[in-house]
């Protein structure tokens, strides 16, 4: 879905059909859409087909006048443009800056840490009962968690759980760039959240960002347990 509205607003095209829905007073048709844009009626029904099955246009039938097939008409659906601009990046930044704030900075790291923990708890999904997992295979479900939200894990070389896993991409790259401590305290909870969901025989004690230019390393230990 969320690639249906990106292409909405990259397609002027598309755009523009949209456009000439909102500014209508009353439903129209293929024809009546072709006109106002000034494009080919067939290419207009393409470009509404997407829309209605992205939910941004409503098609229904006419009340038929008389004989004949009842024609096809189309409502932009009412409410604000889901296929507009967003700016969760800005929102990101904007708490992120609170949180690192001279009043808040000393809890700001510790909340974070927390928070990943209880992320990574859900993420990772539940281990399976009856059998507690070695440490190998902890990781190994743990790097699978990574590389699905994007950081790009490379596998580890060799059998028995790794002692450090490096992590190609970071997928906060220029929230971690400036707000460093709070982003990486995230991302080390979201890997302790879910090794400790997952009853592993082993724990992720330290990430260091950036230890060259594109690789941040994830360190790991026995527990003990």
């Amino acid at each position: 879905m969320a690639g249906e509205r990106a292409d909405s607003r990259r397609s002027p095209r598309r755009r523009a059909v949209l456009d000439a829905l909102r500014a209508s007073q009353e439903p129209l048709g293929v024809t009546e859409v072709a006109e106002r844009v000034g494009i080919h009626p067939n290419t207009v029904r393409f470009h509404l087909d997407a829309l209605v099955a992205q939910g941004t246009v409503v098609r229904a039938l006419e009340e038929p006048a008389g004989p004949g097939r009842p024609r096809r008409v189309h409502t932009a659906h009412p409410g604000m443009d889901r296929g507009g601009p967003r700016s969760y990046h800005l929102l990101a930044r904007i708490l992120l800056s609170r949180l690192v704030s001279p009043e808040s900075r000393a809890e700001a790291q510790a909340e974070a840490m927390e928070t990943g923990r209880t992320w990574g708890r859900y993420l990772i999904g539940q281990a399976p009962p009856f059998r507690r997992l070695t440490a190998d295979e902890a990781v190994g479900r743990l790097t699978t968690m990574l590389a699905d939200e994007g950081f790009a894990p490379e596998p580890p070389a060799g059998s028995g759980a790794p002692a450090r896993v490096r992590l190609r991409h970071c997928p906060f790259l220029e929230l971690a760039e400036e707000f460093g401590p709070v982003v990486c305290s995230v991302h080390l909870g979201l890997m302790q959240g879910a090794l400790a969901e997952l009853r592993a025989p082993v724990a992720a004690t330290r990430l260091e960002p950036f230890v060259e230019p594109d690789v941040c390393l994830a360190h790991f230990a026995p527990t003990g347990t």
